[in-house]
């Protein structure tokens, strides 16, 4: 246990530690042939962090409702989505690693819920720490007001045979973004501005499940642009108001 000692810092650990977590895009997507990816946790705070990993899928019902359906406490050969290993300990200005892998069926497309969770550590909670040195980690952090900030992703995986099928359609006073296809579709970098290009509202981003649609105003004078990414595709798009 002493690389680990060494790892967590604890005799330096000042009162007001606590770990920062990043872990970079809150989506991934998987194509219809891949099964794996690694998804990269960042620290840049002044301690260790100690990261839970949970999985649970998200299944829409008719009216777009989504319920959740964890699969943490399930036989591995039962989980369609595993993430390895499910804790890890990120030390401070550094990285660790969680391995994806997705073994369901591929016939409609499917959504999974990733959350990165930083915790105070236990015994035999999987991490391998003894209770003396859970104690110590717990009380450098209680020592001052540390908020643990947790963080969310969304998995897509895709159909094996993916089709795309994007219409961008006309309306007097609005556009609609409809997909025809079997897969999501993502609207990135959607800007609406002025004529000139500037004095535009916060860019967004936004998702369209196969078979759903989004609807925006549409308004003279104005300028709208995207980028519409279907799967590794990229359309660029725009038009005036």
């Amino acid at each position: 246990m002493k690389h680990l000692l060494l790892l967590l810092g604890l005799t330096s650990i000042s009162a007001s530690a606590a770990p920062q977590l990043n872990i970079g895009s809150f989506y991934e997507y998987f194509e219809g042939n891949r099964s794996t990816s690694l998804k990269r946790i960042y620290n840049s705070g002044d301690t260790a962090a100690f990261v839970k990993v949970s999985v649970a899928e998200l299944v829409y019902d008719a009216d777009g409702k989504t319920t959740e359906v964890p699969l943490d406490g399930l036989p591995a050969e039962q989980r369609s989505l595993i993430a390895s290993p499910a804790r890890v300990i990120v030390p401070t200005d550094g990285m660790q690693q969680v391995r994806l892998l997705y073994r369901g069926k591929r016939d409609v497309e499917r959504y999974f819920r990733l959350r990165f969770i930083p915790v105070q550590p236990e015994t035999n909670d999987g991490f391998g720490l003894n209770s003396e040195q859970a104690k110590q980690y717990n009380d450098a952090l209680s020592a001052g007001v540390s908020v643990l900030a947790g963080y969310g992703a969304i998995m897509f995986v895709k159909p094996a045979q993916t089709k795309y099928a994007t219409q961008v359609l006309h309306e007097p006073g609005r556009f609609r973004v409809h997909n025809q296809g079997n897969a999501t579709v993502v609207l990135d970098h959607f800007n609406d501005c002025d004529m000139s290009g500037e004095h535009c509202v916060p860019p967004t981003k936004h998702h369209i499940r196969p078979g759903k649609e989004l609807s925006f105003e549409k308004k003279s004078g104005r300028l709208y642009r995207f980028v519409l990414e279907e799967g590794q595709q990229q359309r660029h798009v725009e038009f005036k108001g």
